[in-house]
């Protein structure tokens, strides 16, 4: 995968756009900025709107195609990231290092996002909040009818409410939805596809 994305991401354009994703975009403005984490973050997008919002961000993405284009991203915005090319077996974030998480289109294999999204717990602090958006099981008939809408081919790696509920059961949901939404990112998310969304808070 890690090449896969290099490939992709060396191409001039952003390939999901300079913008941020909307849903983060809405949700960070009802907290008061302080840490965020940002996995597998790729082009930098998420990271940058979050660091021109006063966020002290730290991001991390498998691909070093990727980490460049958020660096000349966050330069030609006049922010600074902390962006690290590492997997997730590699991380060392410490215990509650983080007011946020958000999780934009992270979609990991399973068994190694269930390891993630375990251990997102002990990286928050307490009250800190999960943001999250990811294609989910009903996503591949957007994908028959409109390639352009973009995600992963491989059912497994899509989400459902019954995982998602399971793998963050120790924080409390704010809000939750599943169904359809238009998407405008870029190239490579562009239509109507099927998302989970949510935003839970580590109890205090």
């Amino acid at each position: 995968m890690q090449e896969f994305w290099n490939e992709r991401y060396q191409r001039e354009e952003y390939i999901y756009g300079k913008d941020p994703n909307e849903y983060l975009k809405a949700k960070l403005k009802n907290l008061t900025p302080g840490r965020i984490l940002f996995p597998a973050e790729g082009e930098g997008r998420n990271a940058v709107h979050a660091a021109k919002k006063g966020w002290q961000v730290s991001a991390f993405d498998q691909s070093e195609e990727g980490r460049k284009k958020a660096l000349r991203l966050a330069e030609a915005e006049g922010v600074e990231i902390d962006y690290t090319v590492s997997g997730l077996q590699n991380l060392s974030f410490k215990e509650a290092q983080f007011d946020a998480i958000g999780f934009v289109y992270a979609h990991f294999p399973p068994q190694q996002r269930q390891e993630f999204f375990n251990s997102a717990h002990k990286y928050l602090k307490e009250g800190g909040k999960v943001i999250f958006e990811g294609f989910a099981s009903k996503h591949p008939q957007y994908q028959e009818s409109n390639p352009a809408v973009g995600g992963p081919k491989e059912p497994e790696m899509l989400f459902s409410e019954e995982e998602i509920k399971n793998s963050f059961h120790d924080l409390h949901f704010l809000e939750f939805f599943e169904g359809e939404i238009e998407l405008e990112e870029g190239a490579f998310h562009k239509g109507k596809g099927w998302v989970i969304r949510f935003v839970a808070e580590k109890k205090k």
